[in-house]
Protein backbone atom coordinates (compact mmCIF):
# COMPACT_ATOMS: atom_id res chain seq x y z
CA UNK A 1 0.00 0.00 0.00
CA UNK A 2 1.30 3.44 -0.98
CA UNK A 3 0.55 6.35 1.31
CA UNK A 4 0.22 9.60 -0.64
CA UNK A 5 0.26 12.97 1.10
CA UNK A 6 -1.66 15.68 -0.76
CA UNK A 7 -0.96 19.27 0.15
CA UNK A 8 -0.83 22.81 -1.18
CA UNK A 9 -1.59 26.32 -0.06
CA UNK A 10 -5.10 27.72 0.31
CA UNK A 11 -6.99 28.16 -2.95
CA UNK A 12 -4.78 25.87 -5.01
CA UNK A 13 -7.48 23.26 -5.69
CA UNK A 14 -6.68 20.46 -3.22
CA UNK A 15 -10.32 19.47 -2.77
CA UNK A 16 -10.87 19.23 -6.52
CA UNK A 17 -7.74 17.11 -6.94
CA UNK A 18 -8.61 14.89 -3.97
CA UNK A 19 -12.03 14.23 -5.53
CA UNK A 20 -10.29 13.20 -8.75
CA UNK A 21 -8.12 10.68 -6.87
CA UNK A 22 -11.24 9.37 -5.14
CA UNK A 23 -13.11 8.96 -8.45
CA UNK A 24 -10.07 7.04 -9.72
CA UNK A 25 -10.52 4.56 -6.86
CA UNK A 26 -8.09 5.87 -4.23
CA UNK A 27 -9.68 6.25 -0.76
CA UNK A 28 -9.21 9.80 0.56
CA UNK A 29 -8.80 11.03 4.13
CA UNK A 30 -9.60 14.76 4.26
CA UNK A 31 -8.09 16.26 7.43
CA UNK A 32 -10.03 19.53 7.09
CA UNK A 33 -13.34 17.70 6.63
CA UNK A 34 -12.58 15.62 9.72
CA UNK A 35 -11.92 18.80 11.72
CA UNK A 36 -15.22 20.26 10.52
CA UNK A 37 -17.02 17.10 11.69
CA UNK A 38 -15.29 17.14 15.07
CA UNK A 39 -16.14 20.83 15.54
CA UNK A 40 -19.55 20.77 13.87
CA UNK A 41 -23.03 20.28 15.39
CA UNK A 42 -22.81 17.34 17.78
CA UNK A 43 -19.07 17.06 17.17
CA UNK A 44 -17.07 15.29 19.84
CA UNK A 45 -14.72 18.25 20.41
CA UNK A 46 -17.28 21.04 20.76
CA UNK A 47 -17.58 20.83 24.55
CA UNK A 48 -13.80 20.58 25.09
CA UNK A 49 -13.16 23.56 22.85
CA UNK A 50 -15.92 25.51 24.58
CA UNK A 51 -14.37 24.77 27.98
CA UNK A 52 -10.92 25.94 26.84
CA UNK A 53 -12.18 28.93 24.81
CA UNK A 54 -15.06 30.56 26.74
CA UNK A 55 -17.67 32.33 24.63
CA UNK A 56 -16.99 30.30 21.49
CA UNK A 57 -19.89 27.85 21.91
CA UNK A 58 -23.52 29.01 21.91
CA UNK A 59 -26.39 26.54 22.35
CA UNK A 60 -24.08 23.66 21.50
CA UNK A 61 -22.71 25.24 18.33
CA UNK A 62 -19.08 26.31 17.92
CA UNK A 63 -18.54 29.71 16.31
CA UNK A 64 -15.72 28.59 13.99
CA UNK A 65 -15.25 32.05 12.44
CA UNK A 66 -14.81 33.70 15.84
CA UNK A 67 -12.46 30.92 16.97
CA UNK A 68 -10.42 31.22 13.75
CA UNK A 69 -10.04 34.97 14.27
CA UNK A 70 -8.78 34.39 17.80
CA UNK A 71 -6.24 31.68 17.01
CA UNK A 72 -4.91 33.33 13.83
CA UNK A 73 -3.96 36.37 15.92
CA UNK A 74 -2.41 34.48 18.85
CA UNK A 75 0.07 31.61 18.37
CA UNK A 76 -0.42 30.50 21.98
CA UNK A 77 -4.16 30.09 21.46
CA UNK A 78 -3.53 28.23 18.20
CA UNK A 79 -1.21 25.80 20.00
CA UNK A 80 -3.90 25.21 22.65
CA UNK A 81 -6.51 24.49 19.97
CA UNK A 82 -4.17 22.15 18.11
CA UNK A 83 -3.55 20.21 21.35
CA UNK A 84 -7.27 19.43 21.41
CA UNK A 85 -7.82 18.83 17.69
CA UNK A 86 -4.71 16.99 16.47
CA UNK A 87 -5.03 13.85 18.65
CA UNK A 88 -8.66 13.41 17.56
CA UNK A 89 -7.70 13.77 13.90
CA UNK A 90 -4.92 11.20 14.38
CA UNK A 91 -7.47 8.77 15.83
CA UNK A 92 -9.79 9.34 12.87
CA UNK A 93 -6.91 8.80 10.46
CA UNK A 94 -6.04 5.49 12.11
CA UNK A 95 -9.67 4.37 11.78
CA UNK A 96 -9.60 5.35 8.09
CA UNK A 97 -6.43 3.30 7.49
CA UNK A 98 -7.90 0.31 9.33
CA UNK A 99 -11.04 0.54 7.16
CA UNK A 100 -9.07 0.16 3.90
CA UNK A 101 -6.61 -2.71 4.47
CA UNK A 102 -6.63 -3.91 0.84
CA UNK A 103 -6.39 -0.60 -1.01
CA UNK A 104 -3.30 -0.28 -3.25
CA UNK A 105 -3.00 3.37 -2.17
CA UNK A 106 -4.47 5.81 0.31
CA UNK A 107 -4.48 9.57 -0.13
CA UNK A 108 -4.29 11.97 2.82
CA UNK A 109 -5.38 15.55 2.10
CA UNK A 110 -3.44 17.60 4.68
CA UNK A 111 -3.16 21.36 4.04
CA UNK A 112 -0.26 22.00 6.46
CA UNK A 113 1.63 18.78 5.71
CA UNK A 114 5.08 20.36 5.36
CA UNK A 115 4.48 22.99 8.03
CA UNK A 116 3.63 20.29 10.58
CA UNK A 117 6.59 18.09 9.58
CA UNK A 118 4.19 15.30 8.65
CA UNK A 119 5.57 14.71 5.15
CA UNK A 120 8.04 12.09 6.41
CA UNK A 121 5.10 9.74 7.14
CA UNK A 122 4.23 9.38 3.45
CA UNK A 123 5.70 7.40 0.57
CA UNK A 124 4.97 10.18 -1.91
CA UNK A 125 3.91 13.80 -1.59
CA UNK A 126 1.77 15.55 -4.20
CA UNK A 127 1.64 19.35 -4.14
CA UNK A 128 -1.30 21.12 -5.75
CA UNK A 129 -0.29 24.48 -7.16
CA UNK A 130 -1.55 27.36 -9.31
CA UNK A 131 -0.45 30.84 -10.33
CA UNK A 132 -0.43 33.28 -7.38
CA UNK A 133 -2.93 35.69 -8.97
CA UNK A 134 -5.34 32.83 -9.66
CA UNK A 135 -4.93 31.62 -6.09
CA UNK A 136 -5.82 35.05 -4.67
CA UNK A 137 -8.80 35.36 -7.02
CA UNK A 138 -10.16 31.96 -5.93
CA UNK A 139 -9.73 32.60 -2.21
CA UNK A 140 -11.09 36.15 -2.19
CA UNK A 141 -14.25 34.87 -3.92
CA UNK A 142 -15.05 32.80 -0.82
CA UNK A 143 -17.76 34.14 1.51
CA UNK A 144 -16.34 36.09 4.43
CA UNK A 145 -12.79 36.16 3.07
CA UNK A 146 -10.81 39.41 3.18
CA UNK A 147 -7.35 40.45 2.01
CA UNK A 148 -6.22 40.68 5.66
CA UNK A 149 -7.54 37.22 6.53
CA UNK A 150 -5.93 35.71 3.44
CA UNK A 151 -2.59 37.35 4.24
CA UNK A 152 -2.79 35.98 7.80
CA UNK A 153 -3.44 32.46 6.48
CA UNK A 154 -0.64 32.68 3.90
CA UNK A 155 1.79 33.87 6.59
CA UNK A 156 1.31 30.51 8.36
CA UNK A 157 1.85 28.50 5.18
CA UNK A 158 5.11 27.55 3.52
CA UNK A 159 5.55 29.47 0.23
CA UNK A 160 4.25 27.61 -2.81
CA UNK A 161 7.67 27.61 -4.45
CA UNK A 162 9.18 25.79 -1.45
CA UNK A 163 6.37 23.23 -1.42
CA UNK A 164 6.86 22.54 -5.12
CA UNK A 165 10.59 22.01 -4.56
CA UNK A 166 9.91 19.39 -1.85
CA UNK A 167 7.19 17.51 -3.74
CA UNK A 168 7.50 14.15 -5.47
CA UNK A 169 4.77 15.31 -7.88
CA UNK A 170 3.24 18.72 -8.64
CA UNK A 171 -0.27 19.12 -10.03
CA UNK A 172 -0.85 22.52 -11.65
CA UNK A 173 -4.52 23.48 -11.47
CA UNK A 174 -4.18 26.68 -13.51
CA UNK A 175 -5.67 24.98 -16.58
CA UNK A 176 -9.01 23.27 -17.19
CA UNK A 177 -10.33 20.32 -15.19
CA UNK A 178 -9.53 17.74 -17.86
CA UNK A 179 -5.86 18.81 -17.80
CA UNK A 180 -5.82 18.49 -14.01
CA UNK A 181 -7.47 15.07 -14.18
CA UNK A 182 -4.86 13.88 -16.69
CA UNK A 183 -2.11 14.86 -14.25
CA UNK A 184 -3.82 12.80 -11.52
CA UNK A 185 -4.05 9.75 -13.79
CA UNK A 186 -0.43 10.18 -14.91
CA UNK A 187 0.69 10.11 -11.26
CA UNK A 188 -1.32 6.96 -10.58
CA UNK A 189 0.17 5.31 -13.67
CA UNK A 190 3.67 6.33 -12.55
CA UNK A 191 2.99 4.69 -9.18
CA UNK A 192 1.66 1.54 -10.85
CA UNK A 193 -1.87 2.06 -9.54
CA UNK A 194 -4.76 1.08 -11.81
CA UNK A 195 -7.21 3.99 -11.97
CA UNK A 196 -10.93 3.24 -11.78
CA UNK A 197 -13.78 4.68 -13.88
Amino acid sequence: MIWIGLTGSIGMGKSTVAAMFERAGVPVFDADAEVRTLQGPGGELVDRIGARFPGMVHEGLLDREKLASLVLEDPGQLTALEAIVHPAVRDARKAFIDAHPDAPALLFDIPLLFESGGDAEFDKVVVVSAAADLQRHRVLARPGMTEAKLDSILARQMPDLDKRARADFVIDTSGDLSTTEKQVRDILACLGIQAGE
